[in-house]
């Protein structure tokens, strides 16, 4: 078991009243981690901590940020196995997802030391000759909130470019993984973070609320970054605006992937198997919908079936399963109801079938229409829903049909039909003749509608974390009208 404390200015302390929560193992309901519960006076200490760190961190130049954050990213690699180990124990996932986690937040924290340059301006023309500049600056202290599921790239990408924007920040760890949370900020303090500029919360599940209310309502917070459930983000960006406080919301997705009839059914198969089953579906960009039309249907439909029913589940800490376990039994629970909504309503399971404790395997269903809640519900699970579309146009429309935006895919042999399909879809991501599930650090990435507002990544999180100011010189004495 292990033992967690926050994170405060540097130095690991218990939470003020003492008091400790413990995270088990979804598979075996062992304990493996007690972490320390922060409340109300602990949110206010860690937010203060930030807060007194900011004025020096953003004064240091771009060379030595890039360096600690070089730094991290080498260190995270190196430490791959306890990263993999601690994921594995709080998460139940597979060691293949766990070890992608590891590659792709170092890769995250690489990508954020290249935009330490990249923080621009530009002079605009003055109408009054003066030298006029847009400038952007740090924003001051980010509270990055990160969920489970994803627990090291969501963890590191909540906090990295704010850092190499100048902020500092606070990491609010989610109580389903705190320590894979508090690893995070373990390999930041060790690259040189020690001061102040990384601060990590972690509290049980009763204390999110007031935890949460607490840190965003804090002077020093700024700026306010959470990846989630649609419901809670909701809640955070309403607690937000009462303050004022700008908010990035990347929440829940139903992302289609549309097969047109020319579409190569092979590659289509192979991208729809991944993207709705990889982590057991359990990821923002999982493929929810599949939109067939219908010269294809027929046989690409049998194909993921086939394919979904030869992949096995099994426990990650004794199998090499393709598909491990979800994150609590309760996720099965309300996934299987969504299931028998949807058989009872005409719907015909194709493969897999309902949640087992914690385990379910590769599950498709076949004739998945608006009058089930599985319809328009996310599943988070590995569960697939077959849609036939009569045409391109229809197709479109049932991709749309959904509060969601996050994620979508178009399969077509032909490019331009692809294209002209893709543009009409509203997502804030779409790719041609690929899955739904794909991340680059660099690329803007978020939603549109229910799956939330703002853009990670690249030089789009550069514009999130800072503040664009107007700044000019004059170079005579301007004449007053007063």
């Amino acid at each position: 078991m292990r033992t967690v404390q926050l994170l405060i200015a540097g130095r690991p302390q218990p939470a003020v009243a003492g008091a400790t929560f413990d995270r088990a193992n979804p598979q075996s309901n062992q304990v493996v981690t007690r972490a320390a519960s922060a409340g109300i006076e602990d949110a206010r200490l860690v937010a203060d901590a930030a807060q007194a760190a900011f004025a020096a961190w953003s004064r240091t130049g771009p060379s030595i940020r890039r360096e600690i954050l070089l730094r991290a990213a080498d260190l995270m690699e190196q430490k791959k196995s306890l990263f993999v180990e601690t994921m594995q124990s709080e998460t139940g996932a597979t060691c293949v997802w766990a070890e992608h986690n590891v590659f792709a937040a170092a890769a995250i924290l690489r990508e954020a030391a290249s935009m330490t340059t990249q923080i621009a301006g530009e002079v605009v023309p003055s109408d009054e000759g003066r030298l006029s500049f847009a400038v952007r600056q740090p924003a001051g202290v980010v509270l990055g909130i990160a969920p489970w599921n994803a627990p090291i790239v969501l963890g590191t990408r909540a906090i990295a470019m704010p850092l190499a924007c100048g902020n500092t920040v606070i990491l609010k760890a989610s109580e389903m993984c705190p320590a894979t949370h508090s690893l995070i900020a373990d390999v930041l303090v060790e690259a040189g973070l020690g001061n102040g500029e990384v601060n990590v919360i972690t509290h049980a599940p009763a204390a999110a609320g007031e935890v949460a209310d607490t840190l965003i309502a804090h002077p020093a917070v700024r700026r306010i970054n959470f990846t989630g459930s649609t419901r809670v983000g909701q809640l955070i960006a309403e607690r937000a605006a009462r303050v004022l406080k700008p908010v990035l919301l990347e929440l829940g997705g139903k992302s289609p992937l549309i097969v047109l009839d020319d579409a190569d059914v092979e590659r289509a198969v192979a991208a729809a198997a991944f993207g709705a089953f990889f982590n057991q579906g359990q990821i923002c960009m999982s493929t929810e919908r599949i939109v067939v039309t219908p010269a294809i249907a027929e046989s690409f439909v049998a194909r993921l079936a086939d394919k979904a029913a030869r992949l096995s589940v099994g426990d990650p800490r004794t199998t090499d399963a393709p598909l491990g376990a979800l994150a609590s039994a309760g996720a099965g629970a309300r996934i299987n109801e969504l299931i028998d909504d949807a058989l009872a309503r005409g719907a015909t399971l194709l493969a897999g079938g309902k949640a087992e404790g914690v385990f379910m395997p590769a599950t498709v269903l076949d004739g998945v229409t608006r009058e089930m809640s599985i319809y328009h519900e996310e599943t988070f699970g590995p569960v697939v829903c077959i849609m036939r579309a009569k045409n391109d146009e229809h197709a479109v429309e049932i991709a749309n049909d959904s509060e969601f935006g996050l994620s979508a895919a178009v399969f077509s042999n032909d490019i331009e039909r692809a294209f002209a399909v893709t543009k009409q879809i509203r997502s804030g991501i779409c790719h041609i003749n690929g899955a739904t599930v794909s991340d680059e650090p660099q690329m803007p990435f978020g939603g549109t509608g229910r799956s939330g507002y703002g853009r990670f990544g690249g030089k789009a999180g550069i514009a999130e974390f800072t503040e664009l100011r107007w700044i000019t010189v004059a170079s005579t004495a301007p004449a007053f009208p007063i």
